[in-house]
């Protein structure tokens, strides 16, 4: 088995950490625009040239806005993430920076997260995160869940069912506490096939890093058994989809520094009355004031909307909102505040990328906190049953089309995430939308060709 995953703030030499744990290759991985992760395999022996300089890319070959003519991107690993596959321990997985020129490519998502990191560090502030990944254990051609006796109406929790893939779930919490991750619960999730595995909350960069990790190992075990694990929010119709819901707060310091959180207090209002502090109240603001332009980010895919504009599933709720509103202790709204000192942001699904997923929470707290935005009136209600029933909530957007469009309507959020980096996702974002409706599909030949 692998040993613990590197501290954030430690500073190795890779060529070092291959001779101590016999690593013949690193994977020297970055994410572009899309959540694609891409890495080039680089032997132990050439890793000390690379640590220095970085691998080289031809950026225009992934989801970036980069033509052929741009020079070679190189991705330099940050050693700091360093991770020993514990599936293959010869090869180690380590995160890159992209840098062209010798200066950071501002649109790359790492990049634009880091920068975010920075500007909250200015004022005191150092934002932590834990996430919940869902995914689905599919067939190998990804049409149908792969257990055939997974078929409860209502299958959260099932323990037989969660037992019948116990081998896959053991084995990816197995790495997780030997990577020191502090796994604490695995489930069956509320959708046939689906689970949900949990690790302790940490710094937005090392939560990041890690995300990034979790779905290429989960993908790499689910494989090695025989299985397809997809992140994608609605991969079957009728069923609960892939959320992954972001539990927030803010620390006076980062990593093992902290010791006062930010969020926790009794401030002002109804805010102070679920135990969040004025900061917390305005971070909280500026989340629910950017709401519909964070769904680009959060939401970042067509099929995202038919998860967060879904009917009813079998199961009786589709566990995803569909308005901007914010409560206690209840799942059906978009933000709930669980207990004191954190909240629970239940809009991002199992395709958002795991670097602009933090970075864009971030972006939207620290614009609520310098203009003391309010988040508005807390609803306690239940929102399926009685959701018609609130007056002024926004709807977040119905399809991805409207997502982008709210974001390129929210200037403030869009200088907050980069200039460079938001007109590239937007141009990228749409000439993925234009793709998709220019596509054929079987509906529209069943449903008009008679006509």
């Amino acid at each position: 088995m692998a040993k613990d995953q590197a501290a954030p703030d430690a500073q190795i030499d890779l060529a070092t950490y291959a001779a101590e744990r016999g690593v013949r290759y690193f994977m020297i991985s970055f994410t572009d625009l899309f959540g694609g992760q891409r890495a080039k395999l680089v032997p132990a022996a050439a890793i000390a040239d690379m640590q220095q300089d970085g691998a080289g890319f031809a950026g225009f070959a992934t989801w970036l806005d980069l033509t052929p003519a741009h020079p070679d991107m190189l991705a330099v690993p940050d050693p700091a993430s360093v991770i020993q596959l514990p599936w293959q321990p010869d090869v180690a997985w380590v995160a890159a920076d992209c840098v062209m020129e010798g200066k950071p490519v501002e649109q790359a998502p790492r990049n634009v997260l880091r920068r975010l990191i920075a500007e909250a560090a200015e004022e005191g502030l150092h934002v932590k995160t834990g996430i919940e990944a869902e995914f689905f254990l599919l067939t190998p051609e990804g049409d149908q869940i792969s257990d055939p006796f997974d078929t409860a109406a209502k299958p959260c929790y099932d323990q037989q069912a969660v037992m019948r893939r116990y081998d896959v779930v053991r084995e990816i919490a197995d790495y997780m506490l030997d990577l020191g991750w502090k796994p604490y619960q695995t489930d069956h999730e509320d959708a046939n096939g689906q689970f949900e595995m949990n690790w302790e909350f940490n710094d937005v960069l090392t939560t990041a890093d890690q995300h990034s990790f979790f779905k290429f190992m989960t993908k790499s075990v689910a494989e090695k058994h025989g299985y397809r694990a997809t992140f994608m929010p609605k991969p079957i119709p009728g069923l609960t989809g892939n959320g992954c819901h972001a539990h927030i707060s803010v620390w006076d310091a980062p990593g093992a520094a902290s010791q006062t959180n930010v969020f926790a207090g009794s401030g002002e209002g109804q805010t102070g009355e679920v135990g969040l502090s004025e900061r917390g109240k305005h971070f909280l603001g500026g989340i629910m004031k950017h709401a519909s332009a964070l769904a680009a980010i959060t939401n970042p895919t067509v099929n995202s909307y038919k998860r967060i504009n879904a009917p009813r599933t079998t199961s009786g709720a589709t566990w995803a909102p569909n308005s901007v509103t914010w409560t206690g202790n209840n799942r059906t709204h978009m933000v709930r505040v669980p207990g004191p000192g954190r909240f629970e942001l239940r809009l991002p699904d199992g395709a958002a990328n795991p670097y602009l997923l933090q970075a864009v929470i971030i972006a939207a707290g620290l614009s609520g906190i310098r203009t003391k935005a309010d988040p508005g009136k807390r609803h306690d209600i239940d929102m399926y049953a009685e959701g018609h029933k609130v007056r002024g909530a926004p709807k977040l957007p119905l399809n991805m089309l409207d997502a982008i469009r709210e974001y390129d309507k929210d200037k403030e959020l869009k200088k907050m995430m980069g200039d460079e980096f938001s007109s590239s996702y937007i141009k990228m974002k749409m000439q993925e939308w234009d793709a998709f409706v220019t596509h054929f599909t079987q509906w529209e030949r069943e449903n008009t060709l008679d006509i």
